[in-house]
């Protein structure tokens, strides 16, 4: 039944449907015949027909034109989006800067700013407030802070006090015994600017809540200057235990006499406040002081600070009373002990100062303290401050080793000496390392590190009778007796350099460290004779190839040229691999124009040591002389072949064809070098250097890019910046190139003469006095002035300064051969 009336009910719709749609067809069926006749129509007939206008009622309508005022909002943003602000708001000012007025903030609605601001005032209340017994108690301390910073600017903010004030006054009224809300409605009366309004409800607060010091201390601060003695007067007999209230008191006199007084007046009625008590002792004089501090611990005799005070006032031994009343009274202090130490310490007794210390600890371990070894080393660290050096070193006696495991002692101990060091407590330093090296006796490393420290912050006498005391217990350590014999060379003390090295030779007979630094004592001073015995029986021992090679040196300085060669030749059959008696030897044959010779001499040391780099640089060099550019090349790229990604061999074999006038084989050898060594910073130096003026910036920024911690960058980018005149830069940056390589002469050459040129005379002598310490041994322009037989005694300062002239010849030498 259901399917068939469905049935029915579906076909009666249908037909209804379709005599609608009969009685009203749509406009596109009405028009569907005559749109299919448009296809007959001809482009020129489509083109004719004319453009519908606008007939719409809309449009026919009369438009009236309407003016409004404008906004005042909208004029104010204009003006403030217009507006250029050179100098400060004045209430800016007043607040030292640091704060920005709200009314220059861009306001698009200031109505709605006020209200939104006063919703979220009143949030803030509401989050802050609690229901307790159907009173509603507000914590003030969020905004308080607020109502202190604020500064009224506009009417928003007028009405954001409207809304506070009858806010805080429910709060006062529903609660009046909370002074916090006091507060909180006379400061906000404060910030309106409304201070008579703020006394009067401070005054209501003090007669609500007449024992709350708070409110009391708020009054005193509103009121006027005249009137707040008065207030404060009520709130000490209000609440005569106030300690606050007797220190505000205090402040409001003039005068150290009456501030004096009512301080006393105060522990009449508290005589246990240490905080009245050291006001009144401040102001006090030293006789009165010391009585007061006599009062002051009877009362407070659980407070070291005024036992200690009273102690430092008292005569020797009255302190020495006063400390042992201390230590009865509070067993448990350290700070008593430590006074006592420095007490007989300031008195000359320093015998008993370890002894104190000692009886110290233990009592205070007897009595259940934890002795604390950081905390005891900053006690002494705090004595040695104090100039107190043998209570600091008595602390560290007897408390470094507390807490320490065995097998940890020696590295943990190092590393506090080393933490006491970059702090400047050097002394404590000293004292760690001195019980250090009572229980490390024959530990090399811990008297290497106590020296250092002597050498960089002690004198020379106690430098001198620490290294004494280091070889008594390691006479086998050759570094600490060079040590020795060094600091009392460089002392001028040549004598006493040479009983040192005797009696190192003597524990350690076999020890070519020693004979060499015996060599070379005497060698410096212009002792050759001596020298050469010393060097002939280190042969005779059987010394190495060093030996031989100093032994050649001297007969060079000497100008024994035959002595020179004949050692070469027996160093060289018995040493066939040290490259440094080749390169002697071919050196020996070029100065006597033996070219030929010279080349076999490289050429057979190069057959013993064919990855030296200095012999295949000697010999590129040589060919050059004698056989020409193409032989140079010849040999430098069979170097490099044997000896790939070596950058010095690609610079030799740029500079070749820049001295030859082929930049463009330079260039090109140049890309290559930097494919196969690109972190190399001597080859990204030359590049910089090769460049044109105009393209340097860039090469010298891919060089940092590729190497920034490299010093030859560093130094090549220094050079453009002198070049552009601009010294300053170029000083910050060759100072990060000696920082970096101080080893390196030619960098110390350059910052010199840079300050010969630009800077005064104290940066001159602060340069010399640097490369001085730093004793620079290498640098290619370096080595060839400072091995160089004329400057073979020469100081560094007097190398230093003939590197700084060479290196502007070659400048000059540079900049005539670019002008050719």
């Amino acid at each position: 039944m259901d399917l068939r009336r469905k049935d029915r009910r579906e076909a009666r719709l249908k037909q209804e449907i379709e005599k609608y749609r009969a009685s009203n067809p749509k406009i596109t069926e009405q028009f569907a015949d005559l749109k299919r006749k448009l296809h007959t129509l001809s482009a020129q007939e489509w083109d004719s027909i004319p453009e519908i206008g606008d007939y719409s009622l809309r449009n026919k309508k009369k438009r009236f034109e309407s003016f409004v005022p404008v906004p005042d909002t909208l004029l104010e943003k204009a003006r403030q989006e217009q507006e250029h602000v050179t100098a400060l708001d004045p209430r800016s000012r007043a607040a030292g800067g640091t704060e920005t007025p709200w009314a220059q903030t861009p306001v698009t609605d200031l109505t709605a700013v006020g209200e939104g601001r006063g919703t979220v005032l009143s949030l803030k209340l509401d989050r802050l407030s609690d229901s307790v017994s159907g009173l509603t108690v507000v914590d003030p301390k969020g905004y308080l802070t607020d109502l202190k910073s604020m500064k009224i600017t506009s009417d928003a903010e007028i009405s954001d006090i409207k809304k506070a004030r009858l806010l805080l006054k429910s709060v006062t009224q529903t609660n009046p015994k909370h002074p916090p809300g006091w507060i909180a409605a006379a400061r906000l009366e404060e910030v309106a600017g409304k201070i008579q309004a703020a006394r009067q409800l401070i005054r209501k607060g003090c007669e609500e809540c007449p024992k709350n010091e708070d409110v009391w201390i708020e009054a005193c601060r509103l009121a006027s200057p005249d009137e707040a003695k008065a207030v404060i007067a009520r709130g000490v007999k209000s609440i005569p235990n106030s300690v606050k209230l007797w220190m505000q008191a205090a402040k409001l006199e003039h005068g150290d006499l009456n501030k004096s007084r009512v301080l006393r007046k105060g522990l009449e009625h508290i005589p246990d406040s240490v905080r009245l008590w050291k006001a009144v002792v401040e102001l006090a004089n030293e006789e009165d002081a010391r009585l007061l501090l006599h009062r002051a611990v009877e009362c407070c005799p659980l407070h070291v600070e005024l036992w200690l005070a009273l102690a430092r006032l008292e005569t020797y031994d009255n302190a020495k009373k006063v400390l042992n009343r201390a230590r009865e009274r509070l067993p448990k202090e350290p700070a008593i002990w430590i006074t006592a130490a420095k007490l007989e310490e300031a008195n000359g007794n320093t015998s008993m100062v370890g002894k104190i210390i000692e009886r110290g600890i233990r009592a205070l371990q007897r009595e259940g303290v934890v002795i604390d070894r950081e905390a005891w080393m900053k006690e002494a660290e705090a004595a040695e401050r104090a100039g107190s050096v043998a209570t600091c070193q008595a602390i560290i006696h007897n408390t470094i080793g507390i807490g320490v495991e065995e097998e940890d002692r020696k590295r943990t101990w190092v590393a506090d000496a080393e933490e006491c060091k970059k702090r400047g407590s050097i002394e404590t330093a000293r004292a760690i390392y001195a019980h250090a090296l009572t229980v490390f006796l024959t530990k090399k490393s811990i008297w290497l590190k106590a020296a250092q420290l002597e050498k960089s912050h002690g004198t020379r006498e106690s430098l001198d009778a620490l290294l004494v005391k280091a070889v008594q217990y390691n006479p086998k350590a050759e570094v600490l007796w060079l040590m020795g014999a060094k600091e009392k060379w460089l002392a001028g003390d040549v004598p006493g350099a040479r009983a040192i090295l005797q009696e190192a030779y003597a524990s350690i007979p076999n020890s070519e460290e020693i004979w060499l630094a015996a060599f070379k004592l005497e060698f410096e001073n212009h002792e050759p004779e001596r020298a050469r015995m010393l060097l002939a029986k280190a042969r005779e021992r059987g010394g190495t190839e060093r030996v031989w090679m100093k032994s050649a040196i001297v007969e060079r300085e000497l100008g024994n040229t035959a002595e020179e060669r004949r050692l070469l030749d027996e160093g060289l059959q018995r040493f066939p691999s040290f490259f440094k008696l080749w390169l002697m030897l071919g050196q020996l044959e070029e100065r006597f124009d033996h070219l030929d010779r010279a080349r076999e001499a490289y050429e057979s040391g190069l057959k013993h040591c064919p990855n030296c780099i200095p012999l295949w640089l000697s010999l590129a060099i040589l060919e050059e002389k004698t056989k020409g550019l193409s032989k140079a090349r010849a040999v430098l790229t069979v170097a490099r072949k044997k000896n790939p990604q070596t950058p010095e061999l690609w610079l030799a074999a740029i500079r070749a064809e820049c001295r030859h006038g082929q930049r463009k084989e330079a260039d090109n050898l140049m890309s290559k070098a930097l494919q196969e060594c690109p972190k190399s910073g001597i080859l990204w130096a030359a590049k910089i250097e090769m460049s044109p003026r105009n393209e340097r910036k860039r090469t010298s920024a891919d060089a940092l890019k590729n190497c920034d911690k490299d010093p030859h960058v560093i130094a090549a980018v220094a050079k453009l910046f002198w070049q552009d005149g601009k010294a300053e830069k170029a000083r910050t940056w060759l100072n990060k190139a000696v920082t970096l390589a101080p080893d390196i002469g030619d960098f110390w050459a350059l910052y010199y003469k840079l300050e010969l040129q630009y800077g005064s005379e104290e940066t001159k002598r602060e340069v010399l006095e640097r490369c001085v310490a730093a004793e620079p041994k290498h640098g290619e322009k370096w080595q060839v002035v400072a091995k160089a037989l004329e400057n073979s005694h020469q100081p560094t300062e007097a190398i230093l300064k003939k590197v700084a002239v060479a290196i502007g010849r070659e400048e000059i030498a540079a900049e005539n051969n670019g002008k050719h």
